[in-house]
């Protein structure tokens, strides 16, 4: 191997393994993010072998976390004529896999948060104590919060990457 060649391994590995510990603070998997990682950087689709190979992962782990991402539409299946086996390919443009994780995060974590702010606030609407009223009131801002939050992510993630850009610049500078 050329010493370019080494570099560019080295510099892969341990971009797939920093991405790996960075999707546990978004709240995946480990393994689920180094294989996102690997087939993003992967010049060509990869087999579920392949994957296990440069994880060195068992077919399990691999089978389950390619099905995910592929549930989560970060990843596709690729079918080569004349290939039994399956490949694997990444979505590679940013701003699409921005949209996608937004819109997985919101399904697994905002819609259940708000409806749980949603359900305290209603049933505690009635309560006619200092403390009950102070619940209340606290449930609904909350309610409210995430619920402008979440429709501003959605606004964002569905504008298109330089009108999103050109408007984060207007607002941050």
């Amino acid at each position: 191997m050329t010493t370019e060649a080494t570099k560019l391994k080295q510099a892969r590995d341990e971009f797939v393994s920093q991405w790996g510990a960075l999707g546990t603070q978004w709240g995946i998997n480990r393994t689920m993010a180094q294989i996102h990682a690997l087939l993003m950087t992967a010049p060509q689709p990869m087999t579920t072998d392949e994957v296990m190979e440069d994880l060195e992962i068992s077919r399990g782990n691999a089978h389950t976390n390619l099905k995910e991402l592929v549930a989560w539409g970060l990843i596709r299946v690729v079918v080569k004529k004349g290939e039994r086996r399956e490949f694997f390919e990444a979505e590679k443009d940013v701003w699409q896999i921005f949209t996608i994780v937004a819109r997985e995060r919101k399904r697994r974590e905002i819609e259940p948060a708000l409806a749980i702010l949603h359900k305290y606030a209603e049933e505690s609407r009635e309560i006619d104590s200092t403390e009950g009223k102070a619940f209340h009131e606290q449930m609904r801002q909350l309610e409210e919060f995430v619920g402008f939050a979440s429709k501003m992510a959605d606004r964002v993630s569905s504008l298109k990457y330089g009108f999103a850009v050109q408007l984060a610049t207007k607002l941050l500078g």
